[in-house]
């Protein structure tokens, strides 16, 4: 089984907002932004997906100039187009103009040598929710710590 080397994560992105539904979709790239992926230049932050038509972009997401290229680069942080079948494009046309959920990609990866995305159907948190996740994490965090010390203390 071939494993997908994971380059980059949007983990804010699991703090602000409630992740319902994952897609994997490919990305457009030109010149030599894979050479730049490869070398780990990518940055998700801020970086959100929009539905334009029957196509979906990639807005904000910051793939730095590859060092060894052409001086003539691109725009680091221009809009890219999302590969995804028909159906997952009507799909998600549907489930954000009704709902109100928005595409947020969650982390950029190479599976067979081919870049890409998983995206998330999100929802967002409000304040309270995110104190709320904020304080079971650091309960389950005590308990597991409470766990270790009292094992410790049987060895």
């Amino acid at each position: 089984m071939i494993e997908n080397k994971i380059v980059a994560q949007n983990k804010k992105a699991y703090h602000d907002y409630f992740i319902d539904e994952t897609y994997e979709a490919g990305i457009v790239l030109q010149g030599n932004e894979v050479k730049s992926i490869r070398g780990g230049k990518v940055s998700l932050k801020e970086s959100f997906a929009h539905i334009k038509g029957e196509e979906i972009f990639l807005h904000n997401m910051h793939i730095s100039p590859y060092v060894f290229g052409r001086i003539e680069e691109q725009d680091a942080r221009r809009k890219k187009k999302l590969l995804l079948k028909k159906v997952e494009i009507r799909r998600l046309i549907g489930k954000t103009k009704d709902k109100g959920y928005t595409l947020i990609p969650l982390k950029v990866y190479f599976s067979k040598n081919l870049v890409k995305i998983e995206l998330g159907l999100a929802r967002g948190k409000k304040l309270y929710d995110k104190r709320r996740a904020i304080a079971e994490k650091t309960a389950k965090r005590e308990v597991e710590r409470a766990l270790r010390e009292k094992v410790k203390g049987k060895g």
